[in-house]
């Protein structure tokens, strides 16, 4: 009798782990974002998520420009590609992405200096699942924000980097072989930060991280290359890291891979970009402009603000002439060699005084693989044959370069 209770005993313990295996993945899985909406209640605004579980928050209040930016613990998202055009009261447009491992964000584009009146998370009721609220209206000039929203995990005003917290650029994660050449490949934008979006809704933070895996893909099956790149996820990475990670690892060749978006949806052509103060004209000024707003994406200014020393450092040593020949040279070979695979655009090797570009050690490209806001182009750009064609050209060029250039 007392070995068949043991038995039971065994078997009940079996189920209750079998169980608890089985409900870690659901514990496991973030939160989903299903819906968005705005709506006005005279000179308020609120804004709500849709939400498939609870969430943890903090928001605060951004000025010049004006942003409300609110940081969720990480969650997933299945938002259609229109919905960053949400426009109502006093929102004007939001954007959404992962930050930073465990957090995403959410900047709010609002049109004037914005109060945060309440925040809260809503359990779910009657037909609704989870859903987050914020409430916004006009903030009076030296208003301050009431104490009890502080009370309620509402954070208003609060620095999100500070630099003293900084510990400098990654280690390489592994060291090349030797005599390997280091590329650093960089995909443009990422996480809150969706860069252009195309005529049918594709992000362009996902094709160049699609194009940046292709060109290491192509590079490491080449040999005699040791690839790195700024980021192999959907995550956000300030301008200057961009850099940093360049230098850290060493790198003999920086390539940072983009896709533009203008109002003319005719225009169509791939180009490259290397490093000069003065523009080669309107179109490459006005793009360096934009791109060296990123920062700016993630809800804070990593522009105007003072520089980290390294950062300094770099901008300090601009004047070395020899990065920026070579910089120069490789995007003359790039050019050429991406003119057999793919359409370029005029003038196709451009000069502007691109972020990204400022390693002084590093010979850097910017390289635009087309206009996304052309439907042709676009399609394109989402083929993984045109993809693997594209890059293959660029491989071809980085060859051209290092064989006229001896370790």
């Amino acid at each position: 009798m007392r070995l068949h209770d043991a038995y039971r005993a065994v078997a009940q313990l079996c189920l209750i782990l079998a169980l608890a295996t089985a409900a870690i993945p659901a514990l496991a899985q973030s939160p989903t974002v299903t819906g968005v909406r705005a709506g006005i209640n005279a000179d308020a605004t609120r804004f709500v998520l849709d939400l498939t579980g609870p969430i943890s928050f903090d928001v605060f209040v951004l000025d010049n420009p004006d942003r409300i930016v609110i940081d969720l613990s990480e969650v997933a998202w299945e938002l259609s590609a229109d919905s960053q055009a949400l426009d109502a009261g006093l929102i004007e447009a939001f954007r959404y992405g992962l930050f930073e491992p465990g957090r995403s964000r959410i900047v709010l584009d609002v049109g004037g200096p914005a109060a945060v009146r309440d925040a809260f998370l809503l359990a779910p009721s009657a037909n609704f699942g989870y859903r987050f609220v914020l409430d916004l209206a006009p903030r009076a000039a030296g208003e301050v924000q009431e104490a009890s929203l502080q009370a309620t995990s509402v954070v208003t005003d609060a620095p999100v980097f500070e630099a003293a917290a900084w510990d400098g650029p990654p280690l390489p994660a592994e060291k090349p072989a030797l005599g390997a050449r280091v590329i650093v490949i960089d995909a443009g934008h990422g996480g809150v930060d969706p860069g252009a979006i195309g005529a049918s809704g594709a992000f362009e933070k996902d094709l160049t991280l699609a194009a940046a895996r292709e060109l290491r893909r192509l590079l490491e099956a080449r040999g005699g290359y040791h690839v790195v790149l700024t980021r192999d996820s959907d995550i956000f990475l300030k301008l200057g890291e961009r850099v940093d990670l360049a230098r850290s690892n060493g790198a003999d060749l920086f390539i940072s891979i983009h896709a533009d978006s203008i109002a003319d949806s005719s225009v169509r052509g791939a180009g490259v970009y290397s490093l000069s103060e003065t523009a080669s004209d309107d179109e490459a000024a006005a793009l360096a402009a934009r791109e060296n707003k990123a920062d700016l994406i993630s809800g804070v200014d990593f522009v105007n603000v003072a520089y980290d020393p390294l950062t300094t450092n770099i901008l300090i040593d601009l004047a070395q002439r020899e990065t920026k020949n070579a910089s120069s040279e490789f995007a003359g070979l790039v050019a050429v060699e991406i003119a057999q695979a793919v359409r370029l655009r005029s003038n196709a090797h451009r000069f502007a005084g691109f972020r990204v570009l400022k390693a002084p050690d590093v010979p850097s490209v910017l390289l635009e693989m087309g206009y996304l806001s052309n439907p042709q182009e676009e399609a394109d750009l989402r083929d993984p044959a045109f993809r693997e064609r594209f890059m293959g050209a660029v491989v071809a060029a980085i060859d051209d370069y290092f064989a006229s250039h001896p370790q």
